[in-house]
Protein backbone atom coordinates (compact mmCIF):
# COMPACT_ATOMS: atom_id res chain seq x y z
CA UNK A 1 0.00 0.00 0.00
CA UNK A 2 1.25 3.35 -0.70
CA UNK A 3 -0.10 6.94 0.24
CA UNK A 4 1.55 8.08 -3.17
CA UNK A 5 -1.48 9.72 -5.73
CA UNK A 6 -1.48 9.83 -9.34
CA UNK A 7 1.24 11.91 -10.16
CA UNK A 8 -1.15 13.69 -12.54
CA UNK A 9 -4.06 14.68 -9.47
CA UNK A 10 -4.55 17.86 -8.45
CA UNK A 11 -4.44 19.48 -12.27
CA UNK A 12 -6.95 21.87 -13.82
CA UNK A 13 -9.29 19.07 -16.17
CA UNK A 14 -11.21 20.98 -19.37
CA UNK A 15 -15.13 19.39 -19.40
CA UNK A 16 -16.62 19.41 -22.86
CA UNK A 17 -20.18 18.38 -22.07
CA UNK A 18 -21.37 22.08 -23.15
CA UNK A 19 -19.90 21.66 -26.44
CA UNK A 20 -22.12 20.76 -29.30
CA UNK A 21 -25.05 22.90 -29.49
CA UNK A 22 -28.96 21.68 -27.29
CA UNK A 23 -28.87 18.28 -25.77
CA UNK A 24 -31.65 17.69 -28.80
CA UNK A 25 -31.25 16.20 -32.29
CA UNK A 26 -30.07 19.46 -33.85
CA UNK A 27 -27.23 18.60 -35.86
CA UNK A 28 -23.87 20.96 -34.91
CA UNK A 29 -23.36 23.79 -36.93
CA UNK A 30 -20.21 26.00 -37.79
CA UNK A 31 -20.50 28.36 -34.76
CA UNK A 32 -20.57 25.36 -32.86
CA UNK A 33 -16.92 24.03 -34.00
CA UNK A 34 -15.96 27.85 -33.60
CA UNK A 35 -16.82 28.11 -30.37
CA UNK A 36 -15.30 24.58 -29.21
CA UNK A 37 -12.21 25.86 -31.45
CA UNK A 38 -12.06 29.04 -28.90
CA UNK A 39 -12.79 26.92 -26.21
CA UNK A 40 -9.60 24.19 -26.37
CA UNK A 41 -7.04 26.90 -26.75
CA UNK A 42 -8.91 29.21 -23.63
CA UNK A 43 -8.84 26.02 -21.66
CA UNK A 44 -5.00 25.52 -23.02
CA UNK A 45 -3.99 29.21 -22.04
CA UNK A 46 -5.20 28.52 -18.59
CA UNK A 47 -2.90 25.43 -18.24
CA UNK A 48 -5.82 22.44 -19.44
CA UNK A 49 -4.28 19.31 -21.41
CA UNK A 50 -6.59 16.85 -21.01
CA UNK A 51 -10.44 17.31 -22.12
CA UNK A 52 -12.95 14.64 -20.42
CA UNK A 53 -15.59 13.94 -22.70
CA UNK A 54 -18.85 11.01 -22.60
CA UNK A 55 -20.68 9.11 -25.54
CA UNK A 56 -24.06 11.02 -24.27
CA UNK A 57 -23.03 14.71 -23.92
CA UNK A 58 -24.77 16.83 -26.20
CA UNK A 59 -25.84 13.18 -27.91
CA UNK A 60 -22.39 12.78 -29.18
CA UNK A 61 -22.04 16.25 -30.72
CA UNK A 62 -19.42 17.50 -28.36
CA UNK A 63 -17.27 14.47 -29.55
CA UNK A 64 -18.06 15.26 -32.75
CA UNK A 65 -17.07 19.31 -32.54
CA UNK A 66 -13.87 18.12 -30.62
CA UNK A 67 -12.85 15.74 -33.71
CA UNK A 68 -13.60 18.64 -35.94
CA UNK A 69 -11.38 21.22 -34.55
CA UNK A 70 -8.52 18.09 -33.70
CA UNK A 71 -8.63 17.31 -37.74
CA UNK A 72 -8.23 20.97 -38.89
CA UNK A 73 -5.49 21.61 -36.12
CA UNK A 74 -2.52 19.59 -37.30
CA UNK A 75 -0.50 18.24 -34.19
CA UNK A 76 -2.93 19.50 -31.18
CA UNK A 77 -3.52 15.42 -30.80
CA UNK A 78 -0.54 15.03 -29.23
CA UNK A 79 -0.62 18.04 -27.23
CA UNK A 80 -3.50 17.07 -25.40
CA UNK A 81 -5.07 14.05 -23.37
CA UNK A 82 -8.33 12.83 -24.07
CA UNK A 83 -10.81 10.92 -21.87
CA UNK A 84 -14.17 9.92 -22.57
CA UNK A 85 -17.05 7.61 -20.64
CA UNK A 86 -19.43 4.81 -21.32
CA UNK A 87 -22.17 2.94 -19.66
CA UNK A 88 -24.85 5.65 -19.78
CA UNK A 89 -27.97 5.10 -22.76
CA UNK A 90 -30.13 7.86 -22.75
CA UNK A 91 -34.16 7.43 -23.08
CA UNK A 92 -35.30 6.61 -27.04
CA UNK A 93 -37.14 4.67 -29.11
CA UNK A 94 -39.34 3.86 -26.71
CA UNK A 95 -37.09 2.60 -24.03
CA UNK A 96 -35.92 4.08 -21.22
CA UNK A 97 -32.68 6.10 -19.32
CA UNK A 98 -30.31 3.07 -18.20
CA UNK A 99 -26.82 2.11 -17.47
CA UNK A 100 -25.13 -0.66 -19.96
CA UNK A 101 -21.78 -1.89 -19.15
CA UNK A 102 -22.09 -5.15 -21.22
CA UNK A 103 -19.27 -6.04 -23.04
CA UNK A 104 -20.94 -5.70 -26.18
CA UNK A 105 -22.00 -1.90 -25.52
CA UNK A 106 -18.64 -1.01 -24.42
CA UNK A 107 -16.58 -2.23 -27.35
CA UNK A 108 -19.25 -0.18 -29.61
CA UNK A 109 -19.45 2.90 -27.54
CA UNK A 110 -15.75 3.23 -27.91
CA UNK A 111 -15.38 2.58 -31.39
CA UNK A 112 -18.39 5.59 -31.99
CA UNK A 113 -16.66 7.93 -29.88
CA UNK A 114 -13.19 7.06 -31.52
CA UNK A 115 -15.27 7.96 -34.54
CA UNK A 116 -16.82 11.04 -33.58
CA UNK A 117 -13.77 12.10 -32.08
CA UNK A 118 -11.36 11.46 -35.07
CA UNK A 119 -8.54 9.57 -33.51
CA UNK A 120 -7.17 6.31 -33.29
CA UNK A 121 -7.32 6.26 -29.79
CA UNK A 122 -8.61 7.60 -26.07
CA UNK A 123 -5.70 8.35 -23.33
CA UNK A 124 -8.12 7.42 -20.28
CA UNK A 125 -11.80 5.25 -20.64
CA UNK A 126 -14.54 5.85 -17.85
CA UNK A 127 -16.73 3.41 -17.05
CA UNK A 128 -19.66 6.52 -16.47
CA UNK A 129 -22.49 4.88 -13.71
CA UNK A 130 -22.26 1.41 -11.92
CA UNK A 131 -24.46 -0.84 -13.54
CA UNK A 132 -25.96 -3.42 -11.15
CA UNK A 133 -26.08 -6.31 -14.28
CA UNK A 134 -22.72 -5.24 -15.14
CA UNK A 135 -20.82 -8.91 -15.50
CA UNK A 136 -17.20 -8.05 -14.49
CA UNK A 137 -15.71 -10.50 -16.48
CA UNK A 138 -16.97 -9.72 -19.64
CA UNK A 139 -16.22 -5.73 -19.08
CA UNK A 140 -13.15 -6.95 -18.42
CA UNK A 141 -12.94 -8.56 -21.09
CA UNK A 142 -14.07 -5.77 -23.46
CA UNK A 143 -11.55 -3.11 -22.09
CA UNK A 144 -8.61 -5.86 -22.00
CA UNK A 145 -9.79 -5.86 -26.14
CA UNK A 146 -9.81 -2.31 -26.72
CA UNK A 147 -6.14 -1.93 -24.49
CA UNK A 148 -4.72 -4.68 -27.03
CA UNK A 149 -6.22 -2.77 -29.83
CA UNK A 150 -4.28 0.30 -29.07
CA UNK A 151 -7.70 2.05 -29.06
CA UNK A 152 -7.63 2.79 -24.91
CA UNK A 153 -4.59 3.09 -23.03
CA UNK A 154 -5.79 4.16 -19.41
CA UNK A 155 -8.75 3.03 -17.10
CA UNK A 156 -11.07 5.10 -15.06
CA UNK A 157 -14.55 4.75 -13.29
CA UNK A 158 -17.27 7.41 -12.35
CA UNK A 159 -19.88 7.68 -9.46
CA UNK A 160 -18.17 4.36 -7.72
CA UNK A 161 -17.71 3.72 -4.14
CA UNK A 162 -14.08 1.85 -3.31
CA UNK A 163 -16.18 -0.88 -2.86
CA UNK A 164 -17.30 -1.33 -6.54
CA UNK A 165 -13.49 -0.21 -7.32
CA UNK A 166 -12.07 -2.42 -5.90
CA UNK A 167 -14.78 -5.21 -6.94
CA UNK A 168 -13.93 -3.88 -10.44
CA UNK A 169 -10.30 -4.10 -10.33
CA UNK A 170 -10.09 -7.69 -8.42
CA UNK A 171 -10.92 -8.79 -12.68
CA UNK A 172 -9.32 -6.30 -14.41
CA UNK A 173 -5.84 -6.56 -15.11
CA UNK A 174 -4.98 -2.65 -15.71
CA UNK A 175 -5.04 -0.46 -13.09
CA UNK A 176 -7.82 1.91 -12.49
CA UNK A 177 -6.18 5.09 -12.48
CA UNK A 178 -9.31 7.69 -11.85
CA UNK A 179 -12.77 8.17 -10.28
CA UNK A 180 -14.86 11.22 -11.09
CA UNK A 181 -17.31 12.08 -8.76
CA UNK A 182 -19.49 15.48 -8.05
CA UNK A 183 -17.44 17.65 -5.55
CA UNK A 184 -17.00 21.09 -4.59
CA UNK A 185 -17.87 24.22 -2.42
CA UNK A 186 -21.53 23.47 -2.43
CA UNK A 187 -21.43 19.73 -2.73
CA UNK A 188 -19.64 17.98 0.35
CA UNK A 189 -21.40 14.88 0.85
CA UNK A 190 -17.77 13.49 -0.02
CA UNK A 191 -16.08 15.81 2.87
CA UNK A 192 -19.13 15.59 5.51
CA UNK A 193 -19.05 11.63 5.32
CA UNK A 194 -15.29 12.21 7.26
CA UNK A 195 -16.25 14.28 10.16
CA UNK A 196 -19.76 12.44 11.17
CA UNK A 197 -17.96 9.12 11.89
CA UNK A 198 -19.09 7.88 15.42
CA UNK A 199 -21.92 10.22 15.45
CA UNK A 200 -25.58 9.50 15.46
CA UNK A 201 -25.84 11.31 11.89
CA UNK A 202 -23.37 9.04 10.77
CA UNK A 203 -24.11 8.00 7.08
CA UNK A 204 -26.32 10.93 6.75
CA UNK A 205 -24.04 12.69 3.71
CA UNK A 206 -24.75 10.36 1.36
CA UNK A 207 -21.32 9.18 0.78
CA UNK A 208 -19.51 6.22 1.54
CA UNK A 209 -16.94 6.46 3.77
CA UNK A 210 -13.47 5.20 2.56
CA UNK A 211 -13.46 6.13 -0.77
CA UNK A 212 -10.90 9.32 -0.82
CA UNK A 213 -8.95 7.12 1.10
CA UNK A 214 -8.80 4.13 -1.31
CA UNK A 215 -8.48 6.79 -3.86
CA UNK A 216 -5.10 8.23 -2.25
CA UNK A 217 -4.02 4.41 -1.08
CA UNK A 218 -4.24 2.94 -4.60
CA UNK A 219 -2.95 6.20 -6.71
CA UNK A 220 -6.15 6.75 -8.16
CA UNK A 221 -6.92 10.24 -9.64
CA UNK A 222 -10.24 12.02 -8.12
CA UNK A 223 -11.56 14.29 -10.43
CA UNK A 224 -14.52 16.64 -9.60
CA UNK A 225 -16.97 17.21 -11.79
CA UNK A 226 -19.26 20.22 -11.36
CA UNK A 227 -16.41 21.69 -9.17
CA UNK A 228 -17.69 25.58 -9.59
CA UNK A 229 -20.95 24.71 -7.79
CA UNK A 230 -22.98 25.74 -11.05
CA UNK A 231 -21.51 29.58 -9.92
CA UNK A 232 -23.47 30.19 -6.25
CA UNK A 233 -20.18 31.50 -5.36
CA UNK A 234 -18.48 33.63 -7.98
CA UNK A 235 -21.46 35.73 -9.70
CA UNK A 236 -24.57 33.75 -9.17
CA UNK A 237 -27.75 34.71 -7.18
CA UNK A 238 -27.15 33.27 -3.92
CA UNK A 239 -30.23 30.53 -3.15
CA UNK A 240 -29.20 30.98 0.97
CA UNK A 241 -27.73 32.38 3.87
CA UNK A 242 -24.91 29.70 3.89
CA UNK A 243 -24.63 30.33 0.03
CA UNK A 244 -24.26 34.05 0.34
CA UNK A 245 -21.93 33.87 3.75
CA UNK A 246 -19.50 31.82 1.50
CA UNK A 247 -19.71 33.68 -2.11
CA UNK A 248 -18.98 36.60 0.53
CA UNK A 249 -15.33 35.03 1.84
CA UNK A 250 -14.75 33.54 -1.62
CA UNK A 251 -14.47 37.39 -3.08
CA UNK A 252 -12.87 38.63 0.07
CA UNK A 253 -10.32 35.68 -0.60
CA UNK A 254 -9.86 36.31 -4.01
CA UNK A 255 -9.12 39.76 -3.49
CA UNK A 256 -6.24 38.66 -0.59
CA UNK A 257 -5.10 36.16 -3.40
CA UNK A 258 -5.15 38.66 -6.11
CA UNK A 259 -7.01 36.45 -8.32
CA UNK A 260 -10.21 35.65 -10.10
CA UNK A 261 -13.06 34.08 -7.43
CA UNK A 262 -13.20 30.80 -9.70
CA UNK A 263 -9.51 30.42 -8.26
CA UNK A 264 -10.34 30.35 -4.79
CA UNK A 265 -13.60 27.85 -5.50
CA UNK A 266 -11.19 25.65 -7.30
CA UNK A 267 -8.35 25.67 -5.07
CA UNK A 268 -10.18 24.98 -2.21
CA UNK A 269 -10.75 21.78 -3.57
CA UNK A 270 -7.20 20.76 -4.66
CA UNK A 271 -5.90 22.21 -1.02
CA UNK A 272 -7.23 18.77 0.21
CA UNK A 273 -4.52 15.97 0.33
CA UNK A 274 -6.16 13.67 -1.66
CA UNK A 275 -5.05 15.89 -4.70
CA UNK A 276 -8.15 16.61 -6.28
CA UNK A 277 -8.49 17.75 -9.95
CA UNK A 278 -11.13 20.12 -10.84
CA UNK A 279 -13.49 19.70 -13.88
CA UNK A 280 -13.93 22.81 -15.33
CA UNK A 281 -16.92 22.99 -17.41
CA UNK A 282 -18.10 26.33 -18.74
CA UNK A 283 -17.82 27.48 -22.13
CA UNK A 284 -17.49 31.02 -20.92
CA UNK A 285 -14.14 31.97 -22.07
CA UNK A 286 -12.93 34.86 -19.29
CA UNK A 287 -14.38 32.26 -17.24
CA UNK A 288 -12.19 29.50 -18.42
CA UNK A 289 -8.90 31.95 -18.10
CA UNK A 290 -10.01 33.08 -14.39
CA UNK A 291 -9.37 28.83 -13.30
CA UNK A 292 -5.87 29.80 -14.27
CA UNK A 293 -4.33 30.66 -10.58
CA UNK A 294 -6.50 27.55 -9.13
CA UNK A 295 -3.09 25.59 -8.03
CA UNK A 296 -1.25 28.93 -7.18
CA UNK A 297 -4.40 29.45 -4.80
CA UNK A 298 -4.58 26.11 -3.78
CA UNK A 299 -0.99 26.24 -2.23
CA UNK A 300 -1.16 29.51 -0.98
CA UNK A 301 -4.45 28.89 1.27
CA UNK A 302 -3.80 28.70 4.85
CA UNK A 303 -6.16 26.05 7.08
CA UNK A 304 -8.21 29.11 8.71
CA UNK A 305 -9.15 30.12 5.06
CA UNK A 306 -9.90 26.69 4.26
CA UNK A 307 -11.81 25.33 6.97
CA UNK A 308 -13.54 28.81 6.90
CA UNK A 309 -14.75 28.42 3.37
CA UNK A 310 -16.43 24.86 4.51
CA UNK A 311 -18.26 26.45 7.69
CA UNK A 312 -19.59 29.39 5.22
CA UNK A 313 -20.95 27.16 2.91
CA UNK A 314 -22.19 24.37 5.11
CA UNK A 315 -24.21 27.17 7.39
CA UNK A 316 -23.03 25.79 10.81
CA UNK A 317 -19.91 25.05 12.85
CA UNK A 318 -18.33 21.52 12.17
CA UNK A 319 -19.56 18.57 14.75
Amino acid sequence: MTLNTSPNSGRLIYGCMGLGGDWDATPYTAADVDLAAAVIDAARAAGMTLFDHADIYTRGKAESVFGEVLAATPGLRDKITLQTKCGIRLAGEGLPGRYDLSGENILARVNESLRRLKTDYVDILLLHRPDPLMDVREAADAVARLMNDGKVRALGVSNMSAEQIAYLQDTVETPIVANQLEMSLGKRAWLESTVLVNRDDDGAAGFPHGTLEHAATQGIELQAYGSMAQGRYTGSASSSPADAAAAAMVSSLAESYGCAPEAVVLGWLMKHPARISPVVGTTNLGRIAACADARRVADAMSREDWYGLWIAARGGDLP
